[in-house]
């Protein structure tokens, strides 16, 4: 069994944020709440060649906090654990506090 994965060209690995179920007050939130579909960044390929062949390096970086389409990437199973694989360009963005 592989103990990490590296991601090959322009593709990052996510494992999704899981949402608290109480609030910071003690009160417990519905399973409905519309909440951001957000993830942290396990790993990060290489990136994609152009035309010329010069790499252009992926825009993420180990732990950052990304916002992800409400439908996509590959589900992938590692050690127990589950990430989401997804291109480059169909993560909608960086979460920044």
């Amino acid at each position: 069994m592989a103990k990490r994965l590296i991601p090959s060209l322009n593709r990052v690995l996510v494992e999704k944020l899981v949402q608290p179920k109480k609030s910071a007050g003690g009160i417990l939130l519905p399973e409905t709440t519309k909440q951001l579909n957000s993830a942290k960044v396990v790993a990060v390929g290489p990136g994609e060649r152009d035309r010329d062949g010069k790499l252009i390096p992926v825009s993420f970086k180990e732990g950052d906090a990304v916002l992800l389409p409400e439908y996509g990437g590959t589900e992938v199973k590692l050690a127990e654990k589950e990430y989401l694989l997804f291109r480059e360009h169909d993560i909608l963005g960086r979460l920044e506090e």
